[in-house]
């Protein structure tokens, strides 16, 4: 019964937007229990609220309340029950976030850029595509997020997923889209006075349509990786970090993304994409252990774009 109540609560028909994307039934069950228990919750206080003001009310002037002893048994559940509740909402809720955060391996990825007051999005050919985000339905599709200016929000309600996009640093979401559609994407930070006009859609499509769209959407300009690469060459990085896995002055390029590196402060980081960001921007504020200070910073000196463009070309570089 309560399955049937939650998947009528969760359903696309009542309330919701349309579940277009694979986790958003998960999303709207786990949202239906938590409206579930509120509403029962909500029923019982006060309806006990009404009960004891019926029953203990003062029937004339010389009228004592009576004293009222302990009862164990009802302190126990009061107390018991919304513990059990909150640990399966607590349970439930990591599991679903867990699902949410963490993109399959074999996920498409396409970089996306917030700014005032509009959202643009590049391919791995190197086309940008501005105001549509083009998707393959039934593969899973990863965003890389970052902003030029100030905190946006990146919200598609029928696949429920929303992430902050920040300046300076990148985010990510991910998504496998079910049906064939288009779909409203909104901003849902507050961020200037055109902030109700930045929008965007998800144009979903089959993976042959989607081939084809990308196929003939392809420009003369370098993929993300080559620029990445002719930046490594252009800006000398080759004379301190290698490409095949050979020690040099710093540490090598080759299957850095996705270790663990221990600093000489004594701390450590996984190698993403803000780690890389930021040593290449601020490269003195962690040394890798075992080397030495000695790489310049490039703050102000590259442009973002030759910055994502490096990030691409160190992630390519697998062992």
């Amino acid at each position: 019964m309560l399955s049937l109540l939650l998947t009528s609560l969760g359903h696309a028909s009542t309330f919701m937007p349309p579940q277009a994307s694979t986790i958003a039934p998960a999303v709207d069950r786990l949202y239906a229990f938590l409206l579930i228990i509120s509403v029962l919750a909500s029923i019982l206080v006060i309806a006990g609220m009404l009960y004891f003001i019926f029953k203990y009310r003062r029937k004339s002037e010389t009228e004592k309340s009576a004293y009222i002893t302990h009862n164990h048994l009802a302190e126990f559940l009061w107390s018991f029950i919304p513990l059990v509740l909150f640990i399966v909402a607590f349970v439930w809720g990591w599991k679903v976030y867990h699902d949410l955060r963490f993109a399959p391996e074999n996920a498409y990825e396409i970089f996306v850029r917030g700014q005032q007051w509009s959202w643009e999005f590049e391919y791995q050919n190197g086309h940008k595509s501005p105001a549509e985000l083009y998707v393959p339905v039934g593969r899973p599709v990863k965003l890389l997020m970052t902003s030029s200016d100030v905190i946006h929000s990146f919200f598609i309600p029928s696949f429920r997923v929303k992430q902050d996009v920040l300046p300076g640093r990148y985010s990510s979401i991910w998504f496998e889209v079910k049906e064939p559609g288009e779909y409203q994407i909104f901003c849902t930070e507050y961020c200037g006075l055109q902030h109700s006009s930045m929008l965007a859609k998800v144009v979903a499509v089959p993976q042959k349509d989607f081939d084809m769209w990308v196929s003939g959407k392809a420009v003369s300009n370098l993929s993300p990786e080559e620029q990445g690469h002719k930046t490594y060459i252009a800006r000398n990085c080759n004379s301190c970090h290698s490409i095949d896995g050979s020690a040099v002055v710093g540490p090598t390029f080759k299957g850095n993304f996705g270790l663990t590196r221990q600093f000489e402060d004594g701390g450590s980081a996984v190698v993403d994409e803000n780690y890389l960001r930021e040593s290449i921007l601020d490269s003195q504020k962690h040394i890798v252990k075992g080397y030495t200070k000695v790489m310049p910073t490039y703050e102000g000196v590259l442009e973002d774009k030759e910055v994502e463009a490096l990030i691409a070309f160190i992630k390519s570089l697998k062992n």
